[in-house]
């Protein structure tokens, strides 16, 4: 199934320290599928969960794009699965030693030996993560956002908004 949907792409960039005046241009359109997936018939999402990973950015709840075409190199973030157990880690290739690493101190690493049962399942090359918003979203019941109050800022009316 090939689905692309090109959404405006504004190039100039978005301050994330002091504003500065908008003087970027649409650059276009950008087609999320075609920027993020190198091998589509190799590539698949999972969803992350717990802890071991926050350092690298990857929180509970965050959606992998994982591409089983790449081969694992050292420092890469992986899927593998040790005795049928998926987890993610940073792959550690050092004198012949294999080591998946966790990213938070409050975890060990695992080494994976010639008796470990380990598989490897791909690179994770995105992460997804959901912003929380005021707003509806699929995964809240209009109910519930009613009831979580919402800004009392005023905002300008979304016709201001591109």
């Amino acid at each position: 199934m090939s689905t692309s949907i090109e959404l405006p792409f504004f190039s100039e960039g978005v301050a994330a320290g002091f504003p500065s005046p908008a003087t970027g241009d649409m650059q276009g359109t950008l087609d999320l599928n075609a920027l993020c997936i190198r091998h589509p018939a190799a590539t698949y999402y999972i969803r992350a969960r717990g802890e071991s990973m926050i350092g690298a950015g990857i929180e509970d709840g965050d959606i992998l794009m994982v591409d089983r075409a790449l081969r694992p190199g050292n420092g890469d973030i992986i899927i593998a699965a040790l005795d049928g157990e998926f987890t993610v880690k940073r792959l550690e290739l050092k004198d012949k030693a294999v080591r998946l690493l966790p990213e938070n101190p409050n975890f060990s690493p695992i080494d994976i030996t010639a008796q470990s049962n380990a598989e490897f399942f791909g690179v994770v090359t995105w992460v997804l993560k959901q912003i929380p918003t005021t707003q509806p979203s699929a995964k809240m019941p209009q109910a519930v956002a009613e009831t979580t109050g919402g800004s009392d800022i005023p905002l300008p009316p979304n016709e201001t908004f591109v």
